[in-house]
């Protein structure tokens, strides 16, 4: 195995943890922790284990070099307590945020093997949390934990690095949920098409539970991209199938009576207001269309049974008590999600894993329904799957009215090779917002980039009393929400690895709030950040404000208040220092802590799995990059179909809204002839 980090780093590595564990009882060591980070981060492709290296070497610098090294474990928590923990300095506040790296390496432990040989893995012993296999699923109603893997994509469908064609008909560049569903139109026209994606393939019958090596094959920058300032963490996967595989499936529409709050933003008036009339019918069509191909539906009661009725009962307290009309005309609903169809080998077995792949193959996600319509063998033309291989730039031809024709591909190999590949009759650019701005500005659209919009995610955990067990790791990840109209709450829980990156807190208040993993609940307050961000050197550049700060506040404050009035002792906010609220403050204290405990983003801990924007859509090529058909401006064949084309913040969950657009633009359409 390739070692990430060298001597000096590894010793830095020890001495935090030994810190942070100061005075409790270890279920592992610490020399454990160093070798778990160094499988860890050699399975992480790119500059990150390189980034995280050397942000060691500026904790060792900070800390007091080798002092800090020589001291005792006491001695070196109370350095970091007060260099990092109580910092109000920006540099120090990001040193601070490595913490969840040593977290991620003890709490993401795994004993090799597969799951049965870590049905005695201490950490998990330690938190009285069991793996699916092991979970009694003996009572009525209750589903089986067992394998699908028959939607599994086949090796067939994919070309090998020694056999790439010198040309094909469409070239579609990613496969996620705007990729894959542009390549099955294309494919439908008897197009030929090349897919391809910068992932590598893992059908279900690849996927563990061992979070640590999902969280690093499976995710760009094995989950630790950020914005360039590095105050948000925003998640992208990095698979065929792109984020489809690592997120919940849920299924939302920009605008649908009874699911979303009445009094919200009507984006199709503010895009059309921007210069981009998109038709409100004519998606519907195209909703319609994608939510039947993957049998979208409201997920089941039994799958969310504690975390989801939690949030829901909450609001339900705190919205009777309140004044404002828009707390009272708030949806609360369970999601709907692709996991269809309802039957026995693909129904979801709510393992709590969803965000490091489906193990069990019964979400629909690209891979298991788009893409394995656009390959499938029972065409005469199926598209084929190019992995591990990444465009870098689109070639052109001048056509005869000056127009741009995309004529090629260059792409990069895994290892290093590159190859062109000549386009017949097209490309689509598919990528993801960041990845297609990237490309689309290395291939000389320099309009691209810009605009970009978020969905902001902040998580607040909270603690049930004594004797409530809630178990909603047993449950899946994400059950219901509440649309307040400005902003969203969503509940959510996460297996121990990632669930401990969550919880905030420092030293023996992170430990004990992680022995209480059985009785946790949480949810997350979703906010829009619109329009804020722009590409600058291939990384995304955006900071929030005081209006989104301000929305922040309001939103913590909501939930914590609805987490106390459902019966919770105490909560935990996701602010960098690990403060924590209890049950006994009035709702005017909770307000007043919330306005003191956050002054700028680097107070809190910030994620995004909802990039959107840089390429979007507009009448004016002055103002937009694609027009209403989401061709490039000035260009002939080149499209783009994935969320980097809207205009500006949808607010909800991108996933539908993404796939309605791409097959809006390319279904039936014969964009190519």
């Amino acid at each position: 195995m390739r070692k990430p980090f060298n001597r000096l780093q590894a010793l830095m590595i020890k001495a935090m943890t030994e810190a942070l564990f100061h005075n409790r009882q270890m279920a592992i060591s610490a020399d454990q922790v160093v070798e778990n980070l160094q499988e860890h981060f050699s399975n992480i492709d790119g500059d990150k284990p390189d980034e995280i290296g050397m942000a060691l070497y500026g904790l060792l610098l900070v800390l007091g070099g080798p002092f800090f090294l020589a001291a005792s474990p006491e001695t070196r928590k109370k350095r970091i307590s007060r260099r990092l923990q109580k910092s109000g300095i920006d540099l120090l506040q990001d040193m601070a945020r490595t913490k969840g790296v040593i977290l991620a390496g003890y709490y993401g432990h795994w004993q090799h093997g597969d799951e049965a040989e870590n049905f005695d893995n201490p950490i998990y012993a330690d938190l009285n949390f069991e793996l699916p296999a092991q979970r009694d699923r003996s009572g009525p109603g209750e589903r089986h934990v067992r394998r699908e893997t028959h939607r599994d994509l086949t090796s067939e469908v994919f070309i090998g690095h020694q056999a790439i064609p010198e040309e094909t008909d469409v070239i579609v560049i990613g496969s996620g949920a705007g990729g894959a569903v542009a390549a099955s139109a294309v494919a439908d026209e008897g197009h030929e098409a090349l897919i391809i994606e910068a992932g590598g393939h893992y059908p279900s019958a690849r996927i563990t539970h061992e979070e640590a090596r999902m969280t690093a094959r499976l995710f760009k920058d094995g989950a630790l991209q950020t914005t360039s300032d590095r105050d948000i963490i925003v998640f992208q996967g990095r698979v065929v199938g792109g984020s489809t595989v690592i997120n919940n499936g849920i299924c939302l529409r920009m605008k649908h009576d009874g699911l979303v709050h009445p009094d919200a933003e009507d984006v199709y008036d503010s895009w059309a207001r921007l210069g981009a009339p998109i038709s409100e019918a004519e998606l519907a069509l195209s909703y319609d269309a994608v939510e039947q191909a993957l049998e979208v539906s409201e997920i089941d009661r039994i799958t969310g049974r504690n975390n989801g009725p939690h949030l829901i009962d909450g609001w339900n307290k705190y919205a009777a008590q309140s004044s404002n009309p828009m707390d009272h005309k708030a949806v609360t609903a369970w999601f709907r999600k692709n996991y269809g169809p309802k039957t026995d080998d693909s129904e979801c077995v709510y393992c709590g894993y969803c965000n490091t792949g489906c193990p069990y193959g019964r979400k629909k996600a690209m891979p298991e329904s788009f893409l394995a319509h656009a390959t499938s063998d029972e065409r005469d033309r199926p598209a084929r799957i190019l992995h591990r291989a990444e465009a870098t730039e689109i070639l052109w031809e001048e056509g005869a009215n000056g127009k741009k024709i995309a004529s090629a591909v260059e792409i990069i190999l895994r290892g290093g090779g590159k190859r062109t590949i000549r386009a017949r009759k097209g490309v689509v650019v598919a990528a993801g917002a960041l990845a297609s701005s990237n490309l689309l500005r290395e291939s000389g659209i320099l309009q691209s980039g810009s605009n970009i919009s978020l969905n902001i995610a902040c998580p607040v955990v909270a603690l049930m009393p004594e004797g409530m067990d809630m178990k909603v790791w047993n449950e899946d990840q994400m059950a219901t929400y509440v649309d307040r109209g400005d902003f969203l709450i969503e509940s959510h829980f996460q297996p121990p690895m990632s669930m401990a990156t969550l919880v905030p807190g420092w030293f023996e208040d992170h430990y004990e709030r992680m022995k209480n993993y059985n009785r946790l609940v949480s949810a997350g307050v979703l906010f829009p950040a619109d329009r804020l961000g722009y590409m600058d050197n291939g990384k995304l550049k955006l900071k929030i404000g005081e209006k989104e700060l301000a929305l922040l506040r309001r939103a913590l404050a909501t939930m914590t208040k609805v987490h106390f009035l459902n019966g919770a002792v105490e909560v935990y906010p996701a602010l960098l220092r690990g403060q924590t609220l209890t049950s006994d403050m009035t709702h005017e204290q909770i307000d007043a802590f919330y306005e003191t405990a956050i002054i700028e983003p680097d107070d809190v801990v910030l994620s995004s799995s909802h990039p959107h924007g840089g390429n979007g859509i507009n009448i004016d090529p002055e103002k937009g990059v694609v027009d209403l058909n989401q061709r490039v401006h000035n260009t002939t064949n080149c499209y783009v179909t994935d969320a980097s084309v809207m205009p500006s913040c949808i607010r909800v969950n991108a996933q539908l809204t993404t796939m309605a657009m791409a097959h809006r633009a390319m279904a039936g359409k014969r964009r190519f002839g």
